[in-house]
């Protein structure tokens, strides 16, 4: 059997650096060698991280295993009172809950306080204000009214924010002390506004089963689920999580507190319990309801609206414990597809039933991107631009934000009025400073622009609208509906989606009939096509399920490949001569990248990988064991491109007499695979000690 060495070390020629064992320095002969303990250890001056640290290798006792259990702890769950949702959205957001007593039984939350003509207002935009010194005052309709009321003089100092959930999926290098941008151009850290929203989250949801139970709720009582996009990377669903635990929802020391659900996996958990008339079907394969498809986009949602609107004033929602009539037909291996659209992302996920419990699978790795109904406000903007100039649009935002935000709410309604029937223009009202600031700005009027710019789709009206024909509107939806069926295409001529039977279409974009006959047009003909009615709380609903049975989901795709950093023995030809070492007269390759498991890979909630190692020296005092993740899968050292480092495991093996240690003492290395936040251990099994830690993608 192979040797191999695995180590660690904080201080490389790289930053992420690399499991090492002993470190070498030349005593002026080739091949004069010395090992230092890790507090004499130089910085390395070689390209090789793994030179950098003292003498904390260990080489390995057994092959890598999988072994498909879980962890024993899994058993011994703690016990909530309740659930809690919160389904954090680019555009809105809210929470769900319902008592572990009643799982039948989900309650949403109370009706908030504004709110807008044309639009529902179960959730609440997702927007937060803070004084000028920066500390929180409102959220949602609150801080987007009390920010609209401000002198516009005064309100450049207040630090409005809105949308900003998108900063987590677009930052490439995300870190705890990444910035967001209020609209007054001011820098706020991130975390700090992700926490103060989820605080405001947690007292809203603590009051309501306060005053329901009748007695003070505790946040022990509460089992949290917070929701994020499938196709976030890991950093921003771990920052999630940071933030979170600074609101005090649940603390590292208690992280099964916290879940943190996958969108299109929380709305799948909701569509099997989907019965016929909590449903509408778009697709021309068969007909649902008494609608044939033709009729189904206009008289179909109609009548879903309107059956919605009569039940807004209860916000309870009972979910029957069966199987609904649609997933009944689904047979053990058929696939079906969620695609989630909401705000700001648009996720695809794959997933297959497995039988007899109905558990769920996911097939293929989530996908998607930022096609979300934002893009719909880009496109608006970007016609604002070539009508009245980028200059004055860019001025405009930051000397009269309160306006701008008015501007975007009065195109939201708008937006939402849109429709591929719809034959009468669509008003947008221009605010009274957006009139007079482009006066000022430019020495014309705002008619005048319109009639000098070459946009013939959209006129003025003298009541102080901009009128656009609904031609004009549904081309600024095509860019992402385009972008959507493209993306869908593409997955639907991968091999192991070509059998779909079912594609539900959830999330708050899911509404807009111009979606929704896209993708009835490009894919009826392939699958079936479900909307369930209330299309915009589907994910929150089955979040609160999923909190309720988090083992409904049994298999997930891993994003990354994870692996350690090792030394293996060193093979003349096959393995780059910058990468041997010699010591103690064994010729070692460094920097082998020992892979836990590939991206892509399919893993079982709970699955454990193990590895059994023991140190390279019996007189080591401690063992450094550097994680690694990348995001591909053909890695070989882990000073390839794009490996990152993200966890150490480090074990103290002092406090053991020598007789009671074996010659080749084991230390196991386990990583616990499947959730959405993975734990690494390291066992000393002579001892028992053990260290762990989180796989950690935002502090190296």
């Amino acid at each position: 059997m192979a040797d191999k060495e695995a180590g660690g070390s904080d201080s490389g020629s790289r930053g992420d650096a690399v499991p090492g064992g002993p470190v070498r320095t030349e005593l002026g002969a080739v091949g004069q060698r010395c090992i230092l303990s890790p507090e004499t250890a130089p910085t390395s001056a070689y390209s090789s991280p793994a030179r950098s640290l003292g003498d904390t290798g260990i080489t390995p006792l057994s092959p890598s295993h999988i072994v498909n259990d879980t962890d024993s702890s899994v058993s011994e769950q703690q016990v909530f009172l309740v659930v809690v949702a919160i389904d954090f959205g680019t555009t809105s957001s809210g929470y769900a809950y319902s008592f572990t007593k009643e799982p039948e039984c989900i309650h949403v939350m109370r009706r908030w306080e504004g709110g807008d003509p044309g639009v529902s207002n179960q959730k609440t935009p997702t927007t937060i204000l803070l004084t000028p010194e920066r500390k929180f005052h409102s959220f949602g309709y609150a801080a987007r009214d009390f920010y609209h009321d401000l002198d516009p003089y005064y309100a450049t100092q207040w630090l409005y924010l809105e949308k900003f959930a998108m900063k987590l999926h677009t930052t490439g290098d995300l870190t705890m002390d990444t910035d967001l941008t209020a609209a007054n151009g001011k820098k706020v850290k991130a975390l700090e506004i992700f926490a103060y929203a989820l605080q405001y989250f947690k007292e809203q949801a603590l009051k309501e089963l306060s005053d329901q139970a009748g007695s003070e709720f505790e946040n022990s009582d509460v089992r949290w689920v917070i929701t994020v996009p499938a196709i976030w990377k890991q950093p921003a669903k771990q920052f999630m999580r940071q933030a979170a635990y600074q609101a005090g929802l649940a603390s590292p020391e208690n992280s099964e507190q916290l879940i943190i659900a996958l969108e299109p996996e929380a709305a799948s958990i909701y569509c099997r319990k989907l019965r016929l008339h909590q449903m509408i079907e778009l697709s021309s394969k068969a007909a649902v309801n008494g609608y044939s498809a033709s009729d189904t986009v206009g008289a179909g949602f109609a009548q879903a609206k309107e059956h919605i609107r009569r039940n807004r004033q209860s916000r309870t929602f009972l979910v029957e414990n069966v199987i609904g009539e649609i997933w009944s037909e689904l047979e053990e291996g058929d696939k079906y597809v969620v695609v989630d659209s909401g705000g700001g992302t648009v996720d695809l996920t794959v997933h297959q039933i497995r039988l007899p419990e109905g558990h769920l699978k996911e097939l293929y790795k989530a996908t998607g991107g930022p096609y979300g109904s934002l893009g719909v406000d880009y496109e608006f903007e970007k016609l604002l631009c070539k009508i009245f100039g980028e200059d004055f649009i860019e001025q405009f935002k930051i000397k009269r934000p309160a306006a701008w935000v008015d501007l975007m709410i009065a195109f939201e309604s708008r937006k939402r009025a849109a429709a591929p029937d719809r034959t009468n223009p669509l008003n947008i009202t221009l605010p009274f400073s957006f009139i007079d600031y482009y006066k000022k700005f430019r020495g014309h009027s705002v008619e005048h622009a319109l009639r000098k710019s070459n946009v013939d789709f959209v006129k003025w009206s003298s009541q102080g609208m901009l009128r656009m024909s609904p031609d004009a509107m549904n081309a600024l939806f095509k860019p992402t509906i385009d972008s959507i069926i493209e993306h869908l295409r593409d997955l639907f001529q991968k091999p192991e989606v070509s059998t779909v039977k079912f594609l539900f279409l959830v999330g708050g974009f899911a509404e807009a009939p111009l979606l929704q006959q896209a993708v009835q047009a490009a894919f009826g003909d392939k699958c079936r096509i479900i909307i369930p009615q209330d299309v915009g709380l589907t994910i929150l609903k089955g979040a609160v399920l999923f909190g309720l049975d988090p083992a409904v989901i049994k298999v997930r795709r891993s994003p990354l490949t994870y692996g350690v950093g090792v030394l293996n023995r060193y093979v003349e030809g096959k393995h780059p001569p910058e990468k041997l070492l010699v010591k103690d007269g064994t010729r070692w390759c460094t920097d082998v990248f020992d892979k836990f498991i590939s991206a892509d890979q399919s893993v079982a909630l709970g699955e454990l990988v193990k590895r059994s190692y023991t140190p390279a020296k019996p007189s080591q005092l401690v063992i450094v064991i550097n994680i690694y993740s990348a995001e591909h899968d053909s890695v070989s050292f882990i000073t390839d491109p794009g490996v990152k480092k993200c966890g150490t495991l480090r074990l103290d093996l002092t406090g053991t007499s020598g007789a009671a240690v074996p010659a080749r003492r084991e230390i196991q290395t386990l990583m616990q695979f499947g959730d959405t936040e993975i734990k690494a251990t390291a066992v000393d099994i002579a001892t028992s000690k053990s260290v762990k830690v989180g796989i950690d993608f935002l502090n190296y």
